[in-house]
């Protein structure tokens, strides 16, 4: 099985390929990591599996026809799995064309490239082909603390820009398998946490500013609450949606862990006092800020994973007590890779605070 990644060196991106080819019997012939290297991107998170001859890393943008369809015919791809996007909502509000540019206009074409590909296939080729999307839950909008959790079924009312050049690029996805089609599954994910995670986001600013002193920005009240799921249980339900989902069909994937963002940031807290703590023996928790709150800040998310476990039998193996004290005993460990990414690409930017 050739499997062709797009945006392979981000944060779950990385982590899917990892585990893809250090699993036991494994099906990968080859893997194909197509990744533009914007500001998320970062080779380091793959340097291991530079000796691998299944890996192959090519350079380069979704949007780039011309490159794609090379890539495809090359290494025969039988399956794409697409990751590539602009994720980090608070950019999103900054500028907002770059996410329209590569969400909605970089899906669009490499939805057309893989058409044209796909449609020259052999029939067995042709039938077992596979464009599974990845997408996130923010494309349904916000939810009161007493509505039921996102379905596949709940009508799309997404508040950010990122939110809606996600929300675009799913309906294109929805639009190619309806139109022209072509075998697309869609996955819609709650908030991601563990390891190699961009340290702009919640958790690893935390456990970050934390060990360097700084204080964690917490906006508004913090109780803003989101559904977490650890970055290896949503690499494999994308694997297992990729093998065995029902073509055309969106899946949710959640971590079954609703939590406001205060909790998580004191929860991080007490970890760090344990394993990391301060040489004043104060608890860290005394750096905790309240900051003024993002526009539009949708209130809380949450996702009903019903479906993928009723029809494909997952369940994430990871609680999230599990899952966070793992997060936080990598980024312990791995100082150096976050250091690295701080210098490069911080060196004229003030770390935000995002949920």
């Amino acid at each position: 099985m050739n499997v062709l990644v797009t945006g392979g060196c981000g944060f779950i991106g990385s982590n899917f390929i990892r585990q893809r080819l250090t699993e036991k019997n494994s099906p990968l012939t080859r893997l194909v990591n197509l990744d533009a290297l914007t500001y998320a991107g970062n080779p380091a998170n793959l340097a291991d599996l530079a000796g691998d001859p299944r890996y192959v890393f090519a350079h380069g943008s979704i949007g780039d026809t011309d490159l794609v369809a090379r890539l495809l015919a090359e290494h025969q791809i039988d399956a794409i799995v697409n990751f590539a996007a602009e994720s980090h909502v608070d950019r999103s509000i900054d500028s907002p064309e770059p996410f329209v540019q590569t969400n909605v206009v970089g899906t669009l074409r490499l939805l057309n490239a893989t058409r044209l590909y796909w449609t020259k296939l052999p029939q067995a080729k042709k039938d077992a082909f596979r464009f599974l999307h990845v997408s996130t839950d923010e494309v349904y909008g916000t939810l009161s603390p007493t509505d039921p959790a996102f379905t596949e079924e709940t009508p799309f009312a997404p508040n950010s820009p990122y939110a809606a050049s996600k929300a675009s690029s799913d309906h294109f996805v929805r639009s190619y398998q309806h139109t022209f089609k072509l075998p697309t599954l869609t996955t819609n994910c709650s908030n991601n946490y563990g390891p190699y995670h961009f340290p702009e986001k919640l958790i690893p600013l935390v456990i970050l500013n934390a060990l360097e002193g700084k204080p964690l920005p917490v906006y508004g009240d913090g109780q803003q609450i989101r559904d977490w799921l650890y970055v290896e249980d949503h690499a494999a339900a994308i694997w297992l949606v990729l093998q065995k989902g029902r073509v055309g069909e969106t899946y949710n994937i959640g971590g079954l862990n609703e939590q406001p963002n205060i909790d998580i940031v004191k929860g991080i807290c007490a970890l760090l006092d344990r394993k990391s703590p301060r040489s004043d023996r104060q608890p860290y928790t005394t750096q905790i800020t309240y900051v003024a709150d993002r526009p539009g800040h949708d209130r809380r998310y949450a996702i009903d994973c019903t479906k993928l476990q009723r029809e494909l039998g997952w369940a994430p193996r990871e609680s999230f007590a599990t899952g966070i004290e793992k997060t936080v005993e990598w980024y312990l460990t791995h100082r150096a890779w976050a250091a690295d990414i701080t210098a490069k690409k911080y060196a004229r930017e003030r770390l935000g605070t995002v949920a």
